[in-house]
């Protein structure tokens, strides 16, 4: 049994792993630390992890915060995954490797296993990032930009326009400002998807899977308009395959 978890900007994810697959999946904010309810629940956890996998790209005390619990709780030491420049038939586009966040890494992995044909990743999280996967594993490169929130909290806080809240809809004009801006984020994030998608084409000749995940992934499911798939918790996906394989 393995215990993954996702350390995002703002978002912990977490499961239990075996061989039948991913289990519930719990999320939490971490705030740099672990949360009081998420230690109760690991206390109750039966049976024991026998390994703890990790992506962090939240920062340093979250991940010291872990490895004390995780020492205490189980007697393990956090297994931290890096990238790594080539894992199977995927092959990173970047010069150094390690400047590509492990969680795009393991997002390309578990999409490299999603079946055959190129594939777009779409992650919408606290940033928003798109990585681009040819059919014979290489990847292309990638593309990131401020999350929903972000752009919405930098307009704001860098303007004099009034704190108004406005969910982001898929509406193409807004009536009233607040609206015009929670709208602008969202519209930010799918001009840039369908841009992507098209240049890919136009580029590779290939049609990609579209493949959405990512904490506001359901603020743009049904609003892209290009073909699109949900996959939930893809970095975890990508988690559960790199312990695999290193078991």
């Amino acid at each position: 049994m393995m215990l993954l978890l996702d350390i995002g900007n703002t978002n912990l994810r977490w499961t239990l792993a075996d061989e039948q697959g991913l289990g519930e999946v719990g999320v939490v904010r971490h705030d740099g630390g672990i949360p009081l309810d998420l230690l109760a629940s690991w206390e109750r956890l039966a049976p024991r992890p026998e390994r703890v996998l990790v992506s962090n790209v939240g920062g340093a005390a979250v991940a010291e915060a872990l490895s004390r619990v995780s020492r205490a709780y189980w007697a393990l030491e956090p297994e931290f995954v890096a990238t790594r420049a080539t894992w199977g038939r995927l092959r990173i586009a970047y010069d150094e490797p390690s400047r590509l966040g492990v969680d795009r890494w393991l997002g390309l992995v578990a999409a490299e296993a999603e079946g055959e044909g190129a594939k777009l990743v779409l992650d919408a999280g606290t940033a928003v990032t798109f990585d681009l996967l040819a059919a014979d594993g290489e990847h292309l490169g990638g593309v990131i930009l401020p999350g929903i929130e972000m752009m919405r909290a930098s307009l704001l806080a860098g303007t004099a326009i009034p704190r108004i809240t406005a969910e982001p809809s898929g509406e193409s004009w807004a009536r009233d400002t607040g609206a015009a801006v929670a709208a602008g984020s969202l519209q930010a994030v799918l001009g840039v998807a369908t841009r992507l998608y098209d240049q890919f084409v136009s580029q590779t000749g290939e049609m990609p899977r579209l493949l959405l995940t990512g904490g506001d992934a359901p603020r743009l499911a049904g609003q892209l308009d290009r073909p699109w798939e949900a996959v939930p918790d893809l970095v975890l996906r990508g988690l559960a395959r790199v312990g695999a394989r290193q078991a």
